[in-house]
């Protein structure tokens, strides 16, 4: 006799603290001489390659994401009465503890931009790891709960998958950041609060049951779905 198959999703959800933070820095120019303008966005995009470089192992990783030197017109005039640029760097950060302060220093910066910073979990981390686990043992529950209903057991699996939402999905937030009051020679730094990041798992379950001993009652109603 063929075996009863029972099919079932089983879902968790954790709230798990942040293993990254990006943020993106830009420095900006303008002038009516177009080389003035390339000189000052290469001088001040040193400058921020030098501030990152004080802070060490707690920049993991910083990308050039855009590049910009463009002219600008008066109304309805074909000639260019000067030129606008910006540098714009992206940032990685692991270290949290002084991520404030950088914020703070880079925004300091002469016709320079902050942006971020945006949390997140690294690519590919672990953090789902339990909630997956957690989410096979509530499919587990279920499928044991159906059998119990007719009298049966699992007996064994025979699938288990990914649902449709399942895996680890960090989520990237930004957060708003307010400049802590400075005191005496100390230097200013953004009061940050890195914001935890929802991971969830769903997945589907296939497993047989022993032969069921329990007929369950159909409502005289019911229709056939």
């Amino acid at each position: 006799m063929d075996q009863t198959i029972v099919s079932v999703h089983g879902e968790a959800r954790r709230e798990v603290p942040p293993e990254q933070a990006q943020f993106s820095v830009s420095v900006n120019a303008t002038d009516k001489d177009k080389t003035a303008v390339v000189t000052r966005l290469t001088r001040r995009a040193a400058e921020v390659d030098q501030l990152l470089d004080r802070f060490g192992t707690a920049v993991e990783r910083r990308e050039t994401t855009g590049i910009q030197v463009h002219p600008e017109f008066k109304r309805r005039s074909e000639k260019a009465v000067a030129y606008s640029g910006s540098v714009t760097t992206t940032v990685t950060v692991t270290d949290f503890d002084p991520l404030g302060e950088l914020l703070a220093q880079l925004a300091t910066g002469d016709l320079t931009s902050v942006s971020g910073p945006w949390w997140q979990l690294r690519p590919g981390s672990r953090a789902g790891a339990d909630v997956r686990r957690e989410a096979v043992a509530d499919a587990l529950d279920r499928a044991r709960e159906y059998a119990a209903a007719v009298g049966s057991e699992v007996d064994r699996i025979i699938e288990i998958a990914d649902a449709d939402t399942g895996g680890h999905r960090p989520m990237m937030r930004a957060v708003a950041f307010d400049m802590a009051e400075a005191s005496g020679d100390a230097a200013p730094a953004f009061d940050l609060h890195p914001q935890e990041q929802g991971v969830e798992a769903r997945v589907l379950l296939r497993v047989t049951i022993t032969e069921p001993t329990v007929l369950a009652p159909i409502s005289a109603s019911s229709s056939p779905s």
